[in-house]
């Protein structure tokens, strides 16, 4: 039974991404942001608007230096799914996030992943476990005690809330 409901929302999410895709062409879908994550255990946000959807990702992570970080967010043709992805582009992250929070307005979590990198046969994405992170109608946030301090990206897609003629 999980296991069919990890299919589904993987085949939610290839759709939706192909929807989010089809926007990319037009300015006013999309847009992508640098950032840089800092060390040091210190809380630190960074937001990105698109129309009257926002994402905030909220952290506190340590060891080594900033690294390079992109956050895009998206608006889909028929402005009905808002999506935000934080990740980092050059590879597997060497920081340790002690807490990470994803926060979503004007739209309600439809769909969210987290995921980590591993270098076991090539980097490539890992799935968190679901028990590592939490996800309500508004965030997306690390679980105390279950979350292994990796993050290398994380998937927000939420329904908008806009109002019907």
């Amino acid at each position: 039974m999980a296991r069919d409901h990890h299919i589904y929302y993987c085949i939610k999410l290839l759709v939706v991404c192909a929807l989010l895709t089809a926007a990319r062409g037009t300015a006013d879908r999309t847009k992508t942001l640098d950032f840089d994550v800092k060390p040091g255990g210190v809380v630190h946000t960074f937001s990105a608007k698109m129309k009257k959807y926002e994402c905030t990702f909220t952290y506190a992570s340590q060891g080594g230096t900033n690294e390079q970080w992109q956050m895009s967010v998206g608006l889909s043709d028929d402005n009905k799914l808002f999506s935000c992805s934080v990740w980092r582009p050059q590879g597997k992250s060497y920081l340790f996030f002690t807490q990470f929070k994803a926060e979503i307005k004007g739209a309600k979590i439809e769909f969210a992943t987290a995921f980590s990198q591993t270098a076991v046969g090539g980097q490539r994405d890992v799935p968190l476990k679901e028990e590592e992170y939490i996800v309500s109608e508004s965030t997306v946030t690390h679980r105390d005690g279950k979350f292994r301090s990796e993050l290398s990206k994380l998937t927000v897609i939420g329904r908008t809330r806009h109002d019907e003629l």
